[in-house]
């Protein structure tokens, strides 16, 4: 009798020749995937991700931790969003923080998160720097959201020391190596959040790292001139001290969220030389949009301007009458044609607002 050999190839499963016959025979032969590493993913952690040079991320002075917009059901309004980008540019930003804390990438499945990412490199990639938010807590999560970002085209990612279950100064080392072989990097020091600080021990160890961009220090202006003194490029994470950040201790310049609102007035304070009155005058409006945790008061005023529909994502919930009465009357002090949209500031009543916690 004549034996038909039959082949049977999956490269993600065990690849079998069965032969038919007096002798049945079968031969086991390694699966592909276990012979090729990681053959299922797009690339690999120590590839080069990104074609950006990291000298161009440390020129950036004015970037905008760009706020997201929701559909009532929930969904990104990427109408909106994209009008939110193209003002930015319009006013001069450089960059954007996609997904950051103020963008809600905390309240985003990474689908959406990755997703984000692709649809602003897509559409405004060419008129703007695109830095990801692909840090974790978890470092499995954070080298597999910045493959992914990469692979989608962004320009730049920004990364979050693991927070809630924090490690030593070692591990936030390791940690963060992992993530720098992929692309141009800035690192997030923002101990109000994670509950942890990242020292200058920590920064020192990672600054001859190639992809090393700089970092985004929010424990104040003095930790600022410790890395300004070594040459380091640092964006000031608090828009109340970013202009003497900027002038008097020689950051590069600000990640922002009051640039959300007045972007042109932002470049102003960042670009013009040394302005204490712009900057004093701006102090209210800071102060109000920090009076709860960020995002709450960006929301709410963003909404007011009406720029953006007024639907939050729990657990965000929206500034109280009194305070949105506060925001018109800084609006009104600043001037509208300051502020972003062009549509009159409004109060808006309790009613107005949507508040999901399923989405």
């Amino acid at each position: 009798m004549a034996t038909v050999c039959i082949k049977l190839f999956n490269p993600f499963a065990t690849n079998i020749e069965v032969g038919q016959g007096r002798r049945g025979n079968r031969r086991w032969r390694s699966p592909r995937a276990a012979v090729v590493q990681d053959l299922h993913l797009p690339m690999r952690s120590l590839e080069l991700k990104n074609s950006t040079p990291v000298d161009e991320i440390k020129k950036l002075s004015l970037i905008t931790a760009i706020k997201t917009p929701y559909l009532p059901d929930g969904r990104f309004d990427l109408e909106a969003y994209d009008s939110l980008i193209h003002m930015q540019i319009q006013n001069g930003v450089e960059g954007v923080i996609v997904g950051g804390t103020t963008g809600e990438g905390q309240l985003m499945s990474w689908d959406e998160h990755i997703m984000l990412i692709g649809h602003t490199v897509n559409c405004f990639g060419d008129a703007i720097k695109v830095i990801g938010n692909t840090g974790s807590n978890s470092t499995r999560e954070a080298i597999h959201a910045t493959e992914q970002g990469f692979a989608v085209g962004m320009h730049a990612s920004l990364h979050i020391n693991p927070y809630y279950g924090k490690t030593s100064h070692e591990g936030l080392v390791l940690h963060f190596k992992c993530v720098l072989a992929m692309g141009p990097t800035i690192i997030y020091n923002v101990p109000g959040r994670t509950g942890q600080d990242i020292t200058p021990f920590v920064i020192n160890r990672l600054a001859d790292t190639p992809n090393f961009a700089g970092v985004k220090e929010c424990v104040g202006n003095d930790r600022v001139k410790v890395y300004t003194e070594s040459g380091m490029a640092v964006w000031s994470g608090n828009d109340d001290q970013c202009h003497d950040a900027k002038w008097d201790c020689g950051a590069q310049g600000v990640i922002s969220v009051t640039s959300n609102l007045v972007p042109g007035l932002m470049h102003d304070l960042m670009f013009n030389g040394k302005n204490g009155t712009l900057n004093k005058k701006l102090q209210p409006l800071m102060d109000w949009l920090f009076c709860e945790p960020n995002p709450i008061g960006l929301n709410t005023a963003l909404a007011q301007l009406g720029v953006v529909r007024p639907i939050f994502r729990l657990p965000y919930t929206p500034l109280p009458l009194e305070k949105r009465i506060e925001f018109f009357n800084i609006v009104q002090d600043i001037g509208r044609e300051h502020f972003i949209g062009a549509k009159d500031v409004k109060v808006l009543d309790n009613d107005d607002f949507i508040v999901l916690g399923r989405y």
